[in-house]
């Protein structure tokens, strides 16, 4: 099998060939079929601190989805050729344990959901990152019918909580400095679309959502939500930041970082995905194009989620 191996944060991915893993007891071996590219992807490249969660060196890839090649002793809820979506946060897949930037993977059969028939796989890995948008609008943000929802950043993820949101009955405001996406935007329905969550000071928002997480966005979005509202980290575009604790302790804010979600948040999600109610914007491209698709995506220059499609 091929695979792209991650070493250091200073050295470009390599790519290796290797035998094929076998599954231990309780283990099943998927065939990727698809495998998203996301901006935690790209930070392996700029923040060491990544390394900090980290067995390197690792092949990377966390938004996993593909077919059932083999089983391991003792798995009968799985059969050869099942379609599946990987739970990778239950293992961290791409970070401490091998992921979907090689054409094999090895997951516990408990981490893994069927992927319904009318469901492409390239859609289906979006249940990986929706479920984060989910737990974070939904569990963490505690969204409710009728409720002002501020989204910062409006790529795959923030797309998926917006959308998210809307079914949950709120009405939307989007953060986004890419205008190329505010046209998609306006179309599904949102209220108002602007540069910075600055702009956005008097919507009096009940929950912002932060997908980018640049330290200004989180500490723009504590400066527009109303008075005890709720702010919810979910971005990583940086791994340290400063915020003005002062509005955060004056206006009885309340922040909350949301990191992955529930085997039962993936699951939601891929039922709005089978029902059409979620229909995913994809930017595709294939195994050998990643490295590519990480540089592109770094520079801006995706619009959706990126997918490797293999």
């Amino acid at each position: 099998m091929k695979a792209w191996l991650f070493r250091d944060t200073d050295i470009p991915l390599e790519l290796i060939e290797r035998d094929v893993p076998e599954p231990g007891d309780g283990e099943v071996l998927i065939r990727v079929g698809a495998c998203g590219i996301c901006h935690s992807d790209v930070g392996l490249f700029e923040d060491r601190k990544w390394l900090d969660m980290m067995k390197t060196p690792v092949v990377p890839g966390h938004e996993i989805a593909g077919t059932v090649a083999a089983l391991g002793r003792g798995v009968a809820q799985f059969s050869p050729g099942d379609r599946v979506v990987v739970w990778s946060i239950a293992e961290l897949h791409g970070y401490l344990r091998d992921g979907g930037f090689g054409e094999f993977v090895v997951a516990k059969a408990d981490t893994l959901v069927h992927v319904p028939a009318d469901v492409p796989l390239e859609k289906a890995i979006f249940s990986e990152p929706g479920m984060t948008a989910y737990a974070g609008v939904v569990t963490a943000g505690m969204v409710a019918p009728g409720q002002r929802v501020g989204i910062i950043g409006y790529g795959g993820l923030g797309r998926m909580g917006a959308r998210i949101a809307q079914l949950k009955g709120s009405e939307i405001y989007i953060a986004e400095p890419n205008e190329a996406v505010w046209d998609d935007a306006l179309a599904a329905g949102t209220k108002r679309v602007v540069r910075d969550v600055l702009e956005l000071q008097n919507e009096e928002l009940d929950l912002v959502v932060d997908f980018a997480g640049f330290g200004t966005t989180t500490d723009g979005a504590i400066s527009v939500v109303r008075p005890h509202g709720r702010v919810v980290l979910i971005g990583l575009g940086r791994t340290e930041a400063a915020i003005n604790t002062y509005k955060l302790v004056g206006k009885n804010v309340s922040l909350r970082g949301s990191g992955g979600g529930s085997k039962e948040d993936l699951e939601a999600v891929l039922s709005l995905i089978a029902s059409g109610e979620i229909d995913p914007v994809i930017s595709a491209t294939d195994f050998e194009g990643i490295p590519a698709g990480l540089t592109r995506l770094a520079e801006g220059g995706v619009t959706g989620r990126l997918v490797a499609i293999y």
